[in-house]
C-alpha cells in the first residue's frame, strides 16, 4: 500500500467526521426552528427515494415492466402489512414467479 492509500483514508475520515462534529460543537444545547427541524427530518426519505428510483427503472435491462411490477407489489404490501420481511419476501416471490412466466 502506497502513501496515496493512507492519505485517501485520512481524507475520507476527515470528510466523514466534519459533518458529525460541527453540529455537536456549535449546536449543542440550542433548539432548531421547527422548519429546519422538519426539513432535516425528511432528508433520509428523500435520499432513499433518490437512490431507489433509478434502480426501479433499470433493475432488469430492457424490461421496465419488471421494476414497475415490483414497485406496485412492494407499495401494496407496505400498505397492507407493516412487517418489512413480508414486504421484501412477497415482492421477491412475485417477481420470481413473473420471471419464470415471462
Amino acid at each position: 500500500m502506497g502513501a496515496w492509500y493512507w492519505w485517501t483514508l485520512i481524507g475520507m475520515a476527515i470528510v466523514t467526521y466534519i459533518p458529525r462534529a460541527v453540529p455537536l460543537t456549535f449546536l449543542e444545547g440550542k433548539e432548531l426552528p421547527p422548519v429546519v427541524s422538519g426539513v432535516l427530518r425528511n432528508i433520509p426519505y428523500a435520499v432513499l427515494g433518490a437512490l431507489i428510483f433509478p434502480a426501479i427503472l433499470y433493475v432488469q435491462e430492457g424490461n421496465l415492466l419488471f421494476g414497475l411490477i415490483g414497485t406496485v407489489v412492494a407499495f401494496t404490501l407496505a400498505i397492507l402489512f407493516s412487517n418489512l420481511m413480508v414486504i421484501v419476501l412477497g415482492t421477491i416471490g412475485v417477481l420470481a414467479i413473473y420471471s419464470l412466466i415471462f
